[in-house]
């Protein structure tokens, strides 16, 4: 339905008189603002956007979009590659005002609204000494990386951000609130723990806390591109049958102008490790010591550091404000073979923005059966994502072939999953691919809960005939 139509006044009268949040149109003061997601690829314009100050404003959206059948989304933090949070000429509901954290130190429990970014997140549980597994950026937000699994430092030791989730609230599409846990719809809980934005809009997150902090030992190690194939085998020999406390990020890229790998000169490749020990420093020296003695490298930059200070670390990295297209998929293993694909691959980035990253599965992730949580890829050993990342839109052909090569030359040693959270705009066949043998029964919840899918804007799940 076009911006245009006819409907668009009535829409718009009825929201205002419904909401107490705010409601955007164009032209409207915070209306750019709003409908501005991470990727700076995706440029849509809505009809309207609600800003809800709680459940109630989320249930009068909900229903004005299904009664006059308008396109809807919904924005947590805006930071998925894919840009389902925002439509064209529809109605998006954007949650960021919703952004309360409330900590129970004694019960190791927190509660958090849909609009909450981990940072902030992360800020409210450590002046108590805990924390979930989140995301590694700390301008992620939590309703988008939950919904689609959540890795994370942490994973290997306390498991995935859905392994954690206690409770979810939820408006349905007929705009009915509803509890979900494992004593209370237990359907639906089990299919917001990795289905993601497919069931309705979330107004309310029950995590598990964990004792972790105030510091960790944790930090980069950077090593020259020439010694990308060695340092590579080092680190998949040193992470398999790791301790779980030990988690370790590997990736290749190249050094930026303003960066703190200030120690190269700009445009220069590297590989960087990201290790971390979710436990005592003084017990993590030991542990991260094979990975810190070998080789010659640039730089070795672990070291105790507030587990706030950890979950920042990739924020530069991950900036707003650029094109971003992602090839990712996940390995059982990672023969030498398919190391030489990758450091192949990366000796001609299509710009120094570019890189690619390898995540550690394992430990605590991999002993939850694949049929327990919506999420499936519990026997993943690695994923490896090509993270394609510019600024001139001429170069988006470049870009996207150079990341969906590396992705099709990996094809021999890759599995048929792919994380949710990492997927970009891509076919039927990969958004079914990241739901994996769970793809059936998540089509019957998603009929029982949304049989019209209100909400499609997202990787979809069609409901059951």
């Amino acid at each position: 339905m076009s911006m245009s139509s006819p409907a668009g006044e009535p829409t718009l009268r009825t929201l205002t008189g419904q909401v107490r949040g705010e409601v955007l149109r164009p032209g409207d003061d915070g209306y750019d603002a709003a409908r501005t997601l991470w990727n700076a690829m995706i440029d849509r314009h809505p009809r309207a956007i609600v800003r809800p100050r709680g459940v109630a404003d989320v249930i009068a959206a909900v229903d004005v979009a299904r009664e006059q059948d308008l396109l809807l989304s919904v924005k947590g933090g805006g930071h998925n590659v894919a840009g389902h949070a925002v439509c064209d000429g529809g109605l998006t509901i954007d949650c960021s005002n919703m952004d309360w954290v409330r900590v129970d130190p004694a019960e190791r429990t927190v509660r958090a609204g849909p609009g909450t970014l981990w940072g902030d997140f992360d800020h409210e549980t450590q002046a108590f000494g805990l924390a979930t597994t989140g995301g590694g950026v700390s301008t992620t937000g939590i309703a988008g990386l939950t919904l689609g699994g959540g890795n994370g430092f942490l994973a290997r030791k306390y498991g995935l951000t859905v392994d954690n989730l206690r409770s979810v609230d939820l408006v349905t599409a007929e705009g009915e609130f509803v509890h979900a846990s494992a004593e209370e719809n237990p359907d639906l809980f089990w299919a917001l723990r990795g289905g993601g934005g497919n069931f309705g809009v979330v107004t309310g997150f029950d995590y598990d806390l964990h004792p972790i902090g105030p510091d960790v030992l944790a930090g980069r190690i950077l090593h020259p591109f020439d010694d990308a194939v060695t340092v590579l085998r080092r680190y998949r020999d040193f992470v398999t049958g790791a301790p779980d406390e030990v988690n370790c990020l590997a990736g290749i890229a190249s050094a930026p102008p303003d960066s703190s790998a200030a120690d190269l000169d700009p445009g220069t490749k590297f590989v960087q490790l990201l290790a971390v020990y979710a436990g005592a420093p003084e017990d993590g020296e030991e542990a991260l010591q094979p990975l810190r003695t070998f080789g010659d490298p640039i730089a070795d930059r672990v070291r105790p550091r507030p587990y706030t200070e950890l979950q920042q670390l990739l924020t530069e990295t991950a900036a707003p404000g650029y094109r971003n297209y992602w090839k990712s998929d996940y390995l059982a293993a990672l023969p030498d073979d398919a190391i030489d694909v990758v450091v192949e691959h990366c000796d001609q980035f299509p710009s120094d923005l570019s890189s690619v990253f390898f995540e550690t599965m394992g430990g605590a992730i991999n002993r939850v059966e694949s049929d327990m949580t919506a999420f499936p890829h519990r026997d993943a050993a690695f994923s490896v994502t090509a993270w394609a990342r510019w600024t001139d839109p001429a170069s988006d052909g470049d870009h996207r072939a150079w990341a969906q090569s590396l992705s099709a030359a990996m094809k021999p040693y890759t599995t048929d999953g792919v994380y949710l959270n990492f997927l970009s705009q891509e076919s039927a066949e990969r958004v079914e691919a990241a739901y994996g043998d769970n793809h059936d029964r998540l089509k019957t919840v998603k009929a029982k809960y949304d049989p019209n899918n209100l909400f499609k804007m997202n990787q979809n799940i069609t409901p059951a005939q």
